[in-house]
């Protein structure tokens, strides 16, 4: 029941109907009550639900990593967000409730410069793998001084180790060491460039799913 402060013509305190009457801070107010939501959990809901929590358990590692890999997607979201968002529509495999990251297609990085060319992995010493690339420093956009990333994935430990640009585009390998608790256990390999300058980033790359030595 309201109840009228100031007379017929006043504010009133309460609920009339389906509209509440209030006051904050000197100003009367009225605002219509909330609809009730009678399935919070619909086979659609169910379905996304299970989709979005496949995608933040492989980013979320990834945080820190993805504020300057997926910087320039991120407008009017955040780096992080940006990169859920494209994952989310590209990188899901499975049915539901099974849903699972397709590594392959999934992007650890994300922008407008020219990817590696021909790269490779493969892990022959313990807690290492070792990158190649082909040096594509002639192609339109590139530089020999574009700097590597390099991103190594372990679902089980659902743990990620990554380098940034301590080798060039003109280099052509380098060897990631990963800890030591990696060894036996299955990573998906990822490599992508950035520019000397830190202004652009390529897409990343899947190079490889491999047991580490």
């Amino acid at each position: 029941m309201a109840t009228f402060v100031k007379g017929i013509l006043g504010g009133f305190s309460g609920k009339v109907g389906t509209v509440i009457g209030a006051c904050w801070k000197g100003i009367d107010y009225m605002r219509s009550i909330a609809a009730n939501v009678t399935d919070a959990k619909t086979a659609a809901q169910l379905d996304q639900r299970a989709k979005f929590s496949a995608v933040i358990k492989f980013l979320r590692p990834l945080t820190a990593f993805l504020r300057f890999s997926f910087k320039s997607q991120a407008i009017r979201m955040s780096a992080f967000n940006a990169a859920l968002a494209y994952n989310l529509k590209n990188a899901i495999l499975g049915i539901y409730p099974g849903y699972e990251i397709d590594y392959e297609a999934a992007l650890v990085s994300c922008g407008s410069l020219p990817g590696a060319l021909n790269p490779t992995a493969e892990s022959v010493v313990a807690a290492k793998v070792a990158f190649t690339w082909e040096d594509n420093s002639l192609d339109a956009d590139t530089k020999a001084d574009d700097k590597v990333i390099l991103l190594v994935y372990n679902p089980a430990k659902n743990q990620a180790i990554n380098v940034v640009g301590t080798q060039t585009r003109a280099d052509g390998m380098q060897v990631l060491s990963l800890p030591a608790s990696f060894s036996g256990d299955n990573v998906e390999c990822y490599i992508s460039f950035i520019q000397n300058e830190g202004s652009e980033v390529s897409n990343s790359l899947w190079v490889a799913s491999l047991l580490v030595a």
